[in-house]
């Protein structure tokens, strides 16, 4: 049967191939170039921070995806709201500390923000959780840990700082678009809100099925219009049948979000490549740059939340504590991977504001860090 301009389906299969289409053909030209000159030292370090980007992204976002996946298909809506304090300021002070009991990366949290937004999580939780979840758990907090040598001092301000900047993020970004919305126009998911009322219809309508001479109706299994004999003997339980629901929310979300990484990782082993690190050190004399520069550095690199501690470690004694401070914080919240990935979920003005609140945000925690700190390093 051929589908029709009109139907809900369409423009969402449209946009879903289209951004593969762009993939496809941004990776086909990115490998072109690249393979100009295959033994370049600069070509093979490109493929590999790439390579490695991507292997480190990818097991997270879908595992994110697939957590979404399960919201979607086992915790209903009217069961989401009733869980969330009635006020506003405690719902996104929770989402943001959301992470200790998912504790996922920024690469992860995506697709279950996503989901949980379109479950009727509010705007401003929704985004709380995005910031917070990928500081404020265990993982992250084990990994600084091991990074510094168990300093107890730099594991809280991590945490505290990412959780305050997260909350006041949150309500910031809350206020500013009340009234309005800050998600995709596609977060409404037309393409699911049909399937579920195809399987409505199915569900209402008898089938006939053939014994002989007689006709006896009985309810569809599906609406494919088959005789598959009896539902009792062909139709899924009701938890398989979520279950399988689960992994397909999980793929639509994964390769609706998916190109962006792709796009993100190499823009990221570009910088990573052709960035020399040496340029930060030498402005490290000058109290506001060392932060400036290592909020910088921490956007180019796109690094996972579980790692970036280690990254950051490596400049002390080079760098002032604060400005480490302010690589843990800004990466998990905002790089070019992120910033390409929020397109899939957020209105551009939407992220100009965020984007901004973050930058703002960060940079002001660490300046008071370094007024309080006196410019320990």
């Amino acid at each position: 049967m051929t589908t029709s301009v009109l139907d809900p389906t369409a423009p969402r299969s449209l946009r879903r191939n289209a951004g593969l289409l762009v993939t496809a053909v941004f990776v086909i030209f990115a490998y072109g170039i690249m393979a100009r000159r295959p033994d370049s030292t600069a070509v093979r370090t490109l493929s590999l921070v790439f390579a490695s980007i991507m292997l480190e992204a990818m097991p997270f976002m879908l595992l994110g995806s697939l957590i979404g996946g399960l919201i979607e298909s086992f915790v209903s809506r009217e069961r989401m709201t009733s869980l969330l304090p009635k006020r506003g300021w405690l719902t996104v002070c929770l989402a943001a500390g959301m992470g200790i009991l998912f504790p996922v990366c920024e690469c992860a949290v995506v697709p279950v923000v996503r989901r949980l937004a379109r479950k009727g999580l509010p705007a401003s939780a929704a985004i709380a959780y995005l910031l917070g979840g990928p500081i404020v758990n265990p993982i992250v907090a084990a990994s600084t840990a091991l990074a510094y040598r168990f300093d107890g001092t730099v594991v809280a301000l991590r945490a505290g700082l990412g959780f305050a900047i997260a909350v006041i993020v949150a309500l910031v970004m809350g206020r500013v678009f009340q009234g309005k919305t800050m998600f995709r126009e596609d977060m409404d998911d037309p393409l699911h809100d049909h399937e579920k009322h195809n399987h409505a219809n199915a569900a209402a309508q008898p089938c006939h099925m053939s014994h002989g001479e007689n006709s006896v109706p009985s309810p569809c299994a599906c609406g494919c219009g088959h005789n598959h004999g009896t539902a009792r003997d062909h139709a899924p339980s009701p938890f398989l049948a979520r279950l399988l629901a689960a992994f397909r929310h999980a793929a639509d979300d994964f390769f609706a979000i998916g190109h962006f990484l792709v796009i993100g990782a190499f823009i990221a082993a570009l910088a990573q490549t052709f960035v020399d690190r040496k340029l930060f050190i030498g402005l490290s004399a000058y109290p506001v740059l060392p932060s400036l520069m290592m909020i910088a550095l921490a956007i180019l690199l796109n690094l996972c939340s579980e790692a970036d501690a280690f990254i950051a470690a490596s400049f002390r004694g080079l760098m002032p504590l604060p400005a480490q401070m302010a690589f843990m914080l800004i990466g998990p919240m905002f790089d070019l991977k992120l910033l390409l990935m929020y397109q899939g979920v957020f209105r551009r003005r939407a992220i100009a504001m965020l984007a901004s609140l973050i930058l703002a945000a960060v940079l002001i925690a660490v300046l008071g860090m370094g007024i309080a700190l006196g410019g320990t390093k």
